[in-house]
């Protein structure tokens, strides 16, 4: 039996594949900013950086359900730590990856 951290890893492996097939360059992963949050992919298209969150569960609604405004939060402060850290000024987008056992579903540039 899995893990919940081996499933979480997995699910990123499958984000990452995914995000590959569609010409994205992966940045780093698992961007661990001090005690604010992780970021779990970092990836650029079009000059453009995606922050990625990446969200696995057997059914999309409780994937989803899973993104809180407290998750939200957290996610924020750690892209704005990694942007002042890496002194990044292009602009950016943050985003979600549902993986289900069956599905992989991209919601870009979701608002707070």
């Amino acid at each position: 039996m899995e893990t919940t951290k081996q499933k979480g890893d997995l699910a990123e492996k499958r984000a990452i594949s995914f995000l590959e097939d569609k010409n994205y360059t992966i940045v780093e992963t698992n961007f661990y900013a001090k005690k604010l949050g992780e970021i779990d992919i970092i990836a650029t298209k079009n000059q453009t950086f995606h922050f990625i969150e990446v969200k696995s569960a057997n059914d999309y609604e409780t994937a989803v359900n899973n993104i809180t405004p407290s998750k939200l939060s957290k996610l924020k402060r750690s892209i704005d730590f990694f942007i002042q850290t890496k002194k990044i000024s292009s602009a950016y987008c943050i985003d979600v990856i549902i993986v289900t056992p069956t599905q992989i579903e991209y919601l870009e540039n979701i608002t707070m």
